[in-house]
């Protein structure tokens, strides 16, 4: 059940957590005294110092790591063993996101992992603070600023936006709107030669059994949007390279958005003796990286064509299939490019009769894990051991290339530890620039935030082009009824503007609220 009582939700959303209120039930007040809802047993979490405002905890307790700029004071923090990333929010927003991260997690869509939701949080002197949601670092994973700052190459603006193309799909498909898209709110993970999105600020949306064209496409004009503002401010900061096109950026995105779901999603015709192409079909969806659950295959009333439609369909082909041979749990880029060595290690070793989980058991123990046991212990954590493996083979290509003949993956382990490696993360003056410039967004107070949990995502994010002031656009839509009519007949998009001139939806209005044009 959703924020709305939509009782056909997908049963493994469905009680995804104790803190989101089911049908016609309410968000709880404000505790007078420190309470937290966890999804974690971390004992060390009751030890941190609650009672002060985020922005003054002892450093200690900090991880250095790139913030993406937000609204609100965001900071990683040593919790044990683990890091956490803790964001301070009004509780019934804090609780809204993470309800809606659970339902994300239970879902399997790539999303930050929820741990807690800490509200009745006072000073020493009793003074009220704010709310705080905690997540999980992703390790590994970086803002897009930060990726920016680094020696990447020009397509880097080109390969985000076919990860977020990605991502919107998987979200979309799974009945999610997400209302506040933009590069600020995703973090992203190397993937091989590309990069794989994951979706890391949900104030704003809404779970549903499905979404309509209109509701996708809105979704995607303010994607649209928000990256076009986002790109040209990294230019005006000369970290975008001079030949990147702004506005071609964004309308890669929605290129690439109406490509994939047009494969996922469109039924195709054929003739009765062309059976063949759905074979063609299921192999086109594994290529882009997805599983078929179910084809509905049917006739046409005169029996002359045969109408083929994917019924359900998952990411994660190849990175299903490593792990049912390997064990190992990565991207699936990283996964394609794994799948691609163990298929040449079996050739050079003159196996194909072998079964392959016997010739994968071999290649982790004769292959790969030598390779990433070469990884020093002070980069462990800046780099994936798949992504250093993948890394490795393009270097002892392009080594055996120069070199014309073959040349040892350990030679070329050795060579791009000692020439790339070094270079691969942030250095402590582009990291202090990056986190200083996120915190110069912060513009969250607790007097910013209605207290109505019942405001609509149209009063919660100006989406009605009325011009909500900034200070109020974190407040968030509980019930998102906003989102629902975007398909109405009579030509309005349900979003409750004060007049119905501006009621009128427009793609190619500019949203004040929902964009990021450069300063």
């Amino acid at each position: 059940m959703d924020l709305t009582g939509n009782i056909d939700l997908d049963p493994r959303a469905v009680n995804a957590t104790s803190v989101m209120p089911m049908d016609g039930e309410k968000y709880a007040p404000e505790p007078g005294a420190l309470k937290i809802t966890a999804a974690s047993s971390n004992p060390k979490m009751f030890t941190l110092p609650w009672e002060k405002p985020l922005a003054k905890w002892p450093k200690d307790l900090l991880a250095n790591l790139p913030r993406g700029i937000s609204r609100h004071v965001v900071r990683f923090v040593h919790v044990g063993d683990e890091i956490y990333a803790m964001k301070e929010i009004t509780g019934q927003v804090a609780a809204h996101e993470y309800g809606l991260l659970r339902q994300l997690g239970k879902l399997d869509l790539p999303t930050v992992e929820p741990i807690a939701v800490v509200t009745g949080r006072h000073t020493n002197d009793g003074e009220p603070l704010e709310s705080m949601l905690v997540t999980k670092q992703l390790r590994f994973s970086l803002p897009y600023r930060a990726l920016f700052s680094g020696n990447l190459r020009a397509d880097t603006a080109d390969r985000l936006i076919d990860a977020l193309a990605v991502l919107m799909v998987r979200l979309h498909l799974s009945g999610f709107y997400w209302g506040d898209v933009s590069l600020s709110n995703v973090l992203f993970l190397r993937d091989a030669d590309e990069f794989s999105a994951f979706l890391v600020d949900a104030e704003t949306g809404a779970l549903r059994t499905t979404l309509s064209k209109g509701q996708r496409e809105y979704d995607m004009d303010l994607a649209r949007t928000n990256i076009i503002g986002e790109l040209m401010d990294l230019s005006s900061g000369k970290l975008l390279p001079d030949e990147v096109d702004e506005i071609a950026v964004g309308d890669r995105l929605l290129e690439r958005y109406d490509s994939l779901w047009g494969a996922l999603t469109d039924e195709e015709r054929f003739d009765p003796d062309e059976m063949w192409k759905i074979e063609k079909r299921v192999n086109k969806l594994n290529d882009l990286g997805f599983d078929v659950d179910e084809l509905e295959v049917k006739r046409t009333p005169d029996g002359k064509r045969v109408l083929v439609r994917p019924r359900v369909v998952d990411a994660g082909y190849a990175s299903r299939k490593l792990l049912r041979l390997t064990g190992l749990d990565v991207k699936e880029n990283q996964a394609r490019q794994l799948l691609n060595d163990i298929d040449a290690y079996r050739a050079s070793t003159w196996r194909d009769g072998e079964e392959l989980e016997i010739v994968a058991t071999d290649w982790m123990r004769e292959v790969f894990e030598p390779t990433v046991r070469m990884i020093p212990a002070k980069y462990r954590m800046v780099i994936e051991p798949a992504q250093f493996f993948h890394e490795v083979l393009e270097n002892r290509w392009r080594m055996a290339e120069k070199a014309g003949h073959d040349v040892p993956t350990t030679i070329a382990a050795t060579d791009y530890i000692r020439r790339v490696l070094p270079h691969y993360g942030l250095d402590s003056k582009t990291l202090d620039e990056i986190n200083g410039e996120a915190d110069s967004g912060v513009v969250d107070e607790a007097s910013t935030y209605d207290d109505d949990p019942g405001q609509t995502a149209n009063e919660a994010t100006g989406a009605d082009g009325s011009g909500a002031d900034a200070d109020d656009s974190d407040t968030v839509a509980n019930d998102n009824d906003g989102v629902d009519d975007i398909d109405n007949p009579d030509g309005h998009d349900g979003f409750d503007s004060a007049t119905p001139e501006d009621d009128e939806y427009d793609p190619r209005e500019f949203d004040q609220d929902a964009a990021v044009w450069a300063q």
